[in-house]
C-alpha cells in the first residue's frame, strides 16, 4: 500500500491547522507557509503521477479496513492527473495572492489550504459519500473564498452561491440515499459490480438517484440551465478565488466522468450510461448561451466568466460520448481550459486594479502602467481561450472535433464549434481593443499608487499558467498519448474493481476472462 497517496489529503488539512492555530496574526509567515506547502503538495502530485504512470491503480485503505466497508482512497492517471493540475493552480494562485490580495480580508491561506484539502479528497476518494464529504470540504472553504474582502455585489453574489450549493449538497445526500437503499454499497468499485444485477422492481429508485446525482455534478460544471450562478459568482470574487475555482467546475466534470464512465459505464446492464443522453444536449446549449453571454458583457470578469461556461460546454461535447478518443481530447482540453482560464481571471485582476475607478468595465480609461506587458499577456490569454493557432486551446479543439466524427449530428456540432470560436474572436478583440487600444496617455498621479514591485509577483504567476498552456502545446504529442492512456484506464471498469476489491471479486462477478 502506498502510503503516499494520503498526502495530497494530510498535507493542506495539516498546513491550515497549523495556519490558523500559530500563525493567526502573522500574515507574512502564513504567506510563507502556504506557498511552501501548495510547492510540496505539487512536488507529491508529480511523485504520484510517475508512480500511476504503469497503468495499474492503486487503492489505499483507512485503517487497513478492507473494501467496500472501509474508506478507501485510488490512486490511478486520472487523478494523479487532476492532482498535479490541482497542485501548479494551488502554487499560482498562492503565488498572486502574496502580493496583496491575501490581506484583503481574513484568513484567505488557512481557506486556500482547506479548498485544497477537498479539491484533493475528491479526486482521489474510492466512494461516492466521502465524494460527497470532500464536496462539502471544498465548498465550504470557497463560500470563505468567494466572500474574501467583501463588498455589497460580492455579498450578494455569495448569498446565491451558497443557497445553490445548499440545494445541490441536500441533491446530492437524496440521490446517494436512494443509490445505497437499492444496492446496500457506496463504494465505486462495489457500486460498478452490483449495478447490472439490481433487480427491475428496483432499477427506477437506482435511475432516479443516478439523475439526481448527475443534476449535481451538472451545476457544478455549470451544464445550462444550471450554469446561471456561475458568471456571477466569478466575476464577483477575487481574482486569486476565481482562479482556484477554476478547478471546482472540472471537479464536476471528474465526477461525470468517474460515476457515468465507470460506475453507470459500459458493463453497467439496463442503466449503462444512464446520464449519457442529457450530456451532450446540454454541453451545446452551454457552449451557445456562454459565447452569447461574452459577447453581452460589459466588463473583463464577467467575460472570462462567461468563457469559463462556453469552455465547459466544449470539454463535456467531447466527455459526453464517453469513448476513448472523446475522453482523451476532453482531458488534454480540462489541462488547457484550467490554465488558460485562471491566467485570464488574475490577468482581470491586474488589469482592474491597474485601471484605477473604471476597474475592468470595457470603457476607455487612462492607459495603465505596464500597457504593453499587460496587453501582451491579454493577448496571449485571449488566444488560448478562444482556442486561435498555435496554442494548446486550438489544439485541443481539433481533437474535440475529430473525437466527435463519431456522432450522428457531427455536422451540425462542427458548426457550433467553429461559429461559437468566431464569436468569443471577437468579443476578445472588443474588450482588447476598448481596454488597451482606445486608453488615453496615463495619468503621473498613478505611477505611486502602482509601486512595480507589488505588481511584479502577481504578474510572474500569470506568465507561469501562460508558459505552461505553451509548454502544453510544444507537448501535445506525448500529453495526448497519456490522455489516451488515461481515458482507457478511466474506463475500464475491471482494472478499477481489481485495485480496490482485489482480483477474488472480479473472477466471482464473472467480470475477467
Amino acid at each position: 500500500m502506498n502510503n503516499w497517496i494520503i498526502v495530497p489529503a494530510l498535507l493542506p488539512a495539516f498546513t491550515a491547522a497549523f495556519l490558523l492555530l500559530t500563525l493567526r496574526h502573522r500574515p507574512e509567515a502564513q504567506r510563507v507557509v502556504s506557498l511552501i506547502a501548495t510547492v510540496l503538495g505539487l512536488m507529491v502530485a508529480i511523485g504520484l503521477a510517475v508512480e500511476a504512470a504503469d497503468g495499474v491503480p492503486q487503492a489505499y485503505r483507512l485503517g487497513n479496513w478492507p473494501a467496500p466497508f472501509g474508506i478507501v482512497l485510488v490512486l490511478d492517471r486520472l487523478s494523479a492527473t487532476m492532482l498535479v493540475l490541482t497542485g501548479v493552480l494551488g502554487v499560482c494562485v498562492a503565488l498572486y495572492a502574496a502580493a496583496d490580495w491575501d490581506r484583503r480580508g481574513q484568513h484567505f491561506h488557512p481557506l486556500l489550504q482547506f479548498q485544497l484539502l477537498g479539491i484533493n479528497g475528491a479526486f482521489l476518494t474510492g466512494d461516492v459519500f466521502n465524494l460527497f464529504v470532500f464536496f462539502e470540504v471544498m465548498l465550504i472553504a470557497s463560500y470563505g473564498l468567494m466572500l474574501h474582502g467583501g463588498g455589497r455585489e460580492r455579498l450578494k453574489a455569495g448569498f446565491q452561491y451558497v443557497a445553490i450549493n445548499l440545494i445541490a449538497s441536500t441533491l446530492f445526500l437524496i440521490g446517494v440515499g436512494l443509490i445505497y437503499s437499492v444496492t446496500g454499497t457506496l463504494n465505486m468499485a462495489d457500486l460498478a459490480m452490483k449495478i447490472p444485477d439490481v433487480a427491475l422492481a428496483d432499477q427506477g429508485l437506482l435511475k432516479a438517484g443516478a439523475l439526481l446525482l448527475f443534476l449535481v455534478f451538472a451545476t457544478k460544471a455549470a451544464l445550462v440551465p444550471l450554469h446561471w450562478w456561475l458568471p456571477a459568482t466569478y466575476a464577483s470574487t477575487s481574482p486569486p478565488a476565481a482562479a482556484i475555482f477554476m478547478i471546482m467546475t472540472k471537479v464536476g466534470a471528474y465526477a461525470i466522468l468517474r460515476v457515468y464512465g465507470l460506475v453507470f459505464g459500459a458493463e453497467a446492464g439496463a442503466m449503462a450510461f444512464v446520464a449519457a443522453p442529457f450530456v451532450l444536449p446540454a454541453a451545446l446549449a452551454t457552449l451557445l448561451l456562454g459565447t452569447i453571454g461574452l459577447l453581452g458583457s460589459r466588463d473583463l470578469k464577467s467575460l472570462s466568466a462567461f468563457a469559463i461556461v462556453a469552455s465547459m460546454g466544449t470539454l463535456l461535447i467531447a466527455l459526453g460520448l464517453f469513448d476513448v478518443t472523446g475522453v482523451s481530447s476532453a482531458l488534454y482540453y480540462v489541462v488547457h481550459s484550467t490554465l488558460a482560464g485562471a491566467a485570464l481571471f488574475l490577468l482581470a485582476g491586474l488589469i482592474a486594479d491597474g485601471r484605477g475607478v473604471t476597474e475592468d468595465r470595457l470603457v476607455p480609461a487612462p492607459a495603465m502602467h505596464g500597457e504593453i506587458l499587460i496587453g501582451g499577456l491579454y493577448l496571449l490569454a485571449a488566444i488560448a481561450m478562444v482556442g486561435l493557432p498555435p496554442l494548446s486551446g486550438f489544439l485541443g479543439k481539433v481533437m474535440i472535433l475529430e473525437a466527435t466524427r463519431v456522432s450522428s449530428i457531427w455536422p451540425w456540432i462542427w458548426a457550433l464549434i467553429l461559429g461559437t470560436s468566431l464569436v468569443m474572436t471577437l468579443g476578445f478583440v472588443r474588450a482588447g481593443s476598448t481596454l488597451f487600444w482606445s486608453s488615453r496617455p496615463p495619468e503621473e498621479t498613478r505611477a505611486e499608487d502602482l509601486p512595480a514591485s507589488t505588481q511584479a509577483v502577481p504578474v510572474i504567476a500569470v506568465i507561469i499558467l501562460l508558459a505552461l498552456t505553451g509548454a502544453w502545446t510544444a507537448a501535445a504529442g506525448p500529453a495526448m498519448m497519456w490522455m489516451e492512456a488515461t481515458a482507457r484506464q478511466s474506463l475500464d471498469r475491471d482494472a478499477y474493481v481489481e485495485a480496490v476489491l482485489g482480483r477474488h471479486n472480479v473472477r466471482t462477478a464473472g467480470l475477467e476472462e
